[in-house]
């Protein structure tokens, strides 16, 4: 069983309140509320996993996550969603960055999460394939295809990452 070591963020998710699930896009859509990992090892490597067979978009490289069911906060949700689909334990995480993007299934509103701190090592439990992206590699990686909403959230995370080595 593998443990990544915090990087000595705090952990403000735990105190966040639940997502109010009433609200609606500017388009009358329902909006649905996601949380969405980034595991991000010390090496600054990222875990992307290919959505399985049977979901809208299977094939698409993402960051794994679902969504926030009603009465959960935002970190009980990545760490429901993250022990059902790659079987790893949160230990520690921070939101990051919020986006919203307009999909033809669904209008969701992706909390993206930097996971520093976590105990196990990541499996696919839906049978996705999963793969560590290099820092290298974060603003073009490999990967493709990459579902529309995870481009935007490489593009900053790569920004963001190549601050803070600094």
């Amino acid at each position: 069983m593998a443990v990544c070591a915090s990087l000595g963020w705090s952990r403000v998710l735990r105190l966040m309140p639940s997502i109010d699930h009433s609200e609606k896009s500017a388009s009358g859509r329902p909006v649905v509320e996601v949380a969405v990992g980034v595991l991000l090892k010390s090496d600054q490597s990222i875990l992307l996993g290919q959505r399985p067979e049977g979901k809208p978009y299977a094939g698409y490289w993402e960051f794994p996550g679902g969504k926030i069911e009603a009465g959960e906060t935002l970190l009980d949700a990545l760490r429901r969603e993250l022990q059902e689909e790659i079987n790893v334990l949160v230990n520690d995480a921070n939101e990051f960055l919020v986006i919203e993007h307009d999909y033809p299934h669904a209008y969701v509103r992706l909390h993206i999460c930097i996971v520093t701190s976590w105990v196990g090592e990541p499996t696919g439990l839906e049978n996705q394939a999963l793969a560590w992206v290099l820092k290298k590699d974060i603003a073009k990686p490999a990967l493709w295809p990459i579902l529309p909403a995870t481009l935007p959230i490489l593009e900053k995370l790569n920004d963001f990452l190549e601050i803070a080595k600094r």
